[in-house]
C-alpha cells in the first residue's frame, strides 16, 4: 500500500508539473502572438480649445467644467481691456461607457441651456488592429431662453433651438503631435432674416503640441464653407495653452469668438484679430469618479 501511494504521488506530481509548463507554453503562445496597442491622451481634455475633441470622460467619470470669456481685448483701460465683461458656461459630462458619453450645460450667451452626445466609432490603434484615426460622432441641441423680442406675435418653442453634427476625426502621430478635422453643421429652426441660412456648413481644423509633461499649445480654426452666414460673421481662430495641474486642467486661450458653444462661435464670431476683436478666456476642467471601475 505505501509503495502503490509513494507512486500515486509522483504521477501526480509529474502530471501537475507537465499541466504548468503546458499552461506556460500556452500563455508564452499568446504573449507572442500579434497585439492590439490602442492610443491614448490624444488631447488633455474633452476640449481642444473651444470645439469639442475626440477625447471623452474615462467610464463612470463625471467632467465638470467651467468657460470663461472676457470682453475685447482692444476696449481698452476704462473696461480693463476686456475683464469687465463676461461670457460664462457651466458644463458637466459623464462616461457611460468607453464609447459613449454625454453631457449638459448652460451658457450666459443667449442664455443657452445645451445638451450633447458624443459617440466613438472608431479608435486609433496598431498591431493585430490598425486604425489610423479615431473617430467620433458629436451630436448637441441648444435652446435660447432669451425673452421674446415681440412677444405679441405667435411665437413657438422649436424656434428656441438649433443643433449642431460633428465628426471628429484625429490621429495622435506620437508623443507631441496630435491633429483634428471636424466637419460640421449646424441647424437653426429661426433665423434672423427669410435669406438667411438655416443649415450652416464649416470645416474645423485643430491641433496640439505637447511642450513638456504637463503644458501644451493649441491651436483651433474653423472655416465657414460660403454662404450668407459666411458673409456677414467671421471665422472662429483661437490659440491656448494647456497646464495640468493633478486633477485639475487649465486651459487659457484667446480667440476672436464671443460665444462658448458650437452654435455660436461656428456661425456668430464677429470678432477680427487683425482690428483687436480678441477675447481672453479659459476652461477649468475637474474630473470626479463617480462610478469605480470593476477590477
Amino acid at each position: 500500500m505505501n509503495k502503490f501511494l509513494t507512486f500515486f504521488w509522483v504521477i501526480l506530481a509529474l502530471s501537475f508539473t507537465k499541466g504548468l509548463k503546458a499552461q506556460e507554453d500556452l500563455l508564452s503562445m499568446l504573449d507572442d502572438g500579434p497585439q492590439t496597442d490602442y492610443a491614448y491622451g490624444t488631447f488633455k481634455t474633452t476640449r481642444v480649445v473651444l470645439n469639442h475633441s475626440v477625447q471623452a470622460p474615462a467610464p463612470g467619470e463625471m467632467v465638470f467644467i467651467i468657460s470663461h470669456h472676457f470682453g475685447r481685448i482692444n476696449e481698452g483701460a476704462y473696461n480693463f481691456w476686456g475683464l469687465d465683461a463676461a461670457t460664462i458656461r457651466l458644463g458637466l459630462e459623464y462616461g457611460l461607457n468607453d464609447h459613449i458619453s454625454f453631457g449638459v450645460g448652460r451658457g450666459t450667451w443667449k442664455k443657452i441651456f445645451d445638451g450633447h452626445l458624443k459617440i466613438k466609432l472608431l479608435r486609433q490603434s496598431e498591431g493585430q488592429r490598425w486604425m489610423p484615426v479615431t473617430l467620433s460622432y458629436f451630436a448637441s441641441m441648444g435652446i435660447n431662453t432669451l425673452h421674446w423680442p415681440n412677444p405679441d406675435r405667435d411665437n413657438y418653442f422649436s424656434s428656441r433651438l438649433s443643433y449642431v453634427h460633428q465628426l471628429l476625426i484625429a490621429r495622435k502621430f506620437n508623443e507631441t503631435l496630435s491633429l483634428q478635422l471636424t466637419p460640421t453643421v449646424v441647424h437653426r429652426n429661426m433665423v434672423a432674416a427669410a435669406d438667411d441660412q438655416n443649415d450652416v456648413f464649416a470645416l474645423g481644423a485643430g491641433g496640439r503640441v505637447k511642450l513638456t509633461r504637463r503644458t501644451s499649445l493649441n491651436v483651433e480654426y474653423f472655416y465657414l464653407l460660403p454662404g450668407k452666414t459666411a458673409d456677414n460673421f467671421n471665422n472662429s481662430l483661437s490659440v491656448g495653452f494647456d497646464i495640468e495641474t493633478g486633477g485639475h486642467v487649465f486651459q487659457l486661450f484667446f480667440t476672436n469668438s464671443n460665444p462658448i458653444t458650437e452654435h455660436g462661435f461656428i456661425t456668430e464670431t464677429v470678432g477680427r484679430w487683425d482690428k483687436g476683436d480678441i477675447f481672453f478666456g479659459f476652461n477649468i476642467t475637474r474630473t470626479f469618479t463617480v462610478v469605480k471601475p470593476k477590477l
